[in-house]
């Protein structure tokens, strides 16, 4: 089997320079870059982040792309505002991912990744069709740039995002999996769901968590190693399906203690790679 490289979350906003600096001096070879401002997605910002790829040795795996608008992230006000679900949103959403898209192409990345939102589990839903239409418009776009565009896991079933991507009819489509994100929304044990949807993973977040506790809040984020998630036996399962990519530590705090559970996050995961 082959073993899998390390990585962690970029904040393009924070600066290329600082940031890859940052997941060199963590020892990791490889990061995804998080912009939720397209219009930082200029071509001197796109030569900034090559020239911090290439002076500090990290390979950037994914642009995770977010767009503008409100973000809530719950179960109450998530479905009217989170992705390309809410109707009054989505001709700007597109936009910037395929703003996204361009600027992916630009800095040599091969795909872009985003939350798509809470896709509805009815496929009767008057949402629907045009949630698929804005996403067979991002999807093409993304492959006539010969980029793969990724759903990370989270508002929706693992049984509804096969249907989406069944719905689609299209190649290059991937999964990021954000095994915590299945658990904080409540949709799915995410070892369980590489059953349904293993064969289109193409990222991974080593990020952990719990379940809901009630039914308007997510499930509690924590350190790597104190919660649910089931690395030990999620990172085989991984491998047994062909996943040979990066695992991208993700830790949704900031500062000092940020750098500390990234470290111990390292030092759980090194020996399953």
């Amino acid at each position: 089997m082959s073993i899998l490289k390390l990585g962690v979350m970029a904040a393009l906003p924070a600066g290329p320079e600082a940031e890859l600096q940052k997941a060199h001096g963590l020892g990791l070879p490889t990061c995804q870059l998080v912009c939720w401002q397209p219009a930082l997605f200029t071509a001197a910002m796109a030569g900034r982040v090559m020239a911090a790829s290439q002076q500090y040795g990290v390979e950037i795996t994914t642009l995770w792309t977010g767009v503008p608008g409100p973000a809530v992230w719950n179960f109450v006000e998530g479905p009217a505002t989170i992705g390309l679900v809410p109707p009054e949103r989505r001709a700007e959403r597109v936009a910037a991912l395929k703003a996204g898209a361009d600027f992916a192409v630009r800095i040599g990345v091969s795909s872009i990744t985003t939350h798509v939102g809470f896709i509805p589990e009815n496929p009767g839903d008057p949402l629907y069709p045009g949630l698929l239409a804005a996403l067979q418009e991002v999807v093409d776009y993304c492959r006539a740039r010969h980029l793969t565009f990724c759903f990370e896991t989270g508002q929706e079933t693992p049984v509804t995002l096969l249907r989406v991507i069944e719905d689609l009819g299209r190649d290059g489509l991937g999964i990021n999996l954000d095994p915590a994100n299945l658990l904080l929304y409540g949709k799915a044990n995410p070892i369980d769901a590489l059953d349904i949807i293993g064969g289109y993973v193409r990222g991974v977040h080593a990020k952990d968590g719990e379940y809901p506790t009630n039914g308007r809040d997510l499930g509690e984020e924590k350190p790597l190693g104190d919660g649910r998630v089931n690395f030990p036996a999620l990172l085989p399962k991984l491998k047994s399906l062909g996943y040979t990519g990066a695992l991208t530590i993700e830790r949704e705090i900031s500062g000092p203690r940020q750098i500390e559970d990234i470290r111990r996050a390292i030092a759980l995961l090194t020996p399953l790679l």
